[in-house]
């Protein structure tokens, strides 16, 4: 059986995914930030870590470089994101593959199963990403203007951009309505937009919906 160590630092999605693997593979540990994950990974030596691109302490990213070459498992990344730059981030530092949490349990099974033999594991529209990168083309450039947002504010502007309403986009990253409206009176600050119609504009501009 597949030895599965969860990272993510929602603890209700990490008992959802436990719930949706069941018995298909063996959860050996979890971790909710860069610094928890690090030092379960190191101790328990799964075959697969499932990893969130965004954690407390500097995301998927760091726990990648922080665990290169020093254990021998391999990284699936589940994240709320498929936007250009998490995936191509993710897949540099390491990571075997990458899927989305609208995955289903059966199909989230098989990419870890897959992941274990060796396989790389993308969604089409991911895989293209992946593809344009590494053949030098394409690659969206380093932008300052997002740069100012943190990395939840990301997650909320690409929901917003893409017509999900404050109450699904508290669902989706299970956050309150209430924080969903501070991320984006946030982010409309930051950018210097007026409505979230300017911010979807902006989004679809630089390709992030």
């Amino acid at each position: 059986m597949t030895r599965v160590v969860l990272v993510d630092d929602h603890q209700m999605f990490r008992t959802g995914v436990k719930a949706e693997l069941g018995d298909a593979v063996e959860i050996v540990g979890e971790a909710g930030d860069v610094e928890e994950a690090v030092s379960v990974i190191r101790a328990t030596k799964p075959d697969v870590v499932l990893l969130d691109v965004h954690l407390p302490g500097g995301g998927g990213v760091e726990v990648l470089r922080r665990l290169h070459g020093m254990v021998p498992c391999r990284f699936l990344a589940l994240s709320v994101s498929d936007a250009a730059e998490d995936v191509i981030g993710v897949v540099r530092g390491g990571a075997r593959g990458y899927v989305t949490k609208t995955i289903s349990g059966p199909e989230l099974t098989d990419a870890i199963a897959r992941v274990a033999e060796g396989d790389a594991v993308f969604s089409p529209r991911l895989a293209g990403f992946v593809l344009d990168a590494f053949a030098a083309t394409d690659v969206p450039a380093v932008d300052p203007e997002l740069d100012r947002l943190t990395q939840r504010e990301r997650e909320v502007l690409r929901l917003i951009a893409r017509g999900y309403a404050y109450k699904e986009i508290a669902r989706e990253l299970f956050i309150s309505v209430k924080t969903v409206e501070t991320h984006v009176s946030s982010v409309l600050r930051k950018l210097q937009l007026s409505n979230r119609h300017e911010l979807s504009r902006w989004a679809a501009a630089r390709r992030l919906v």
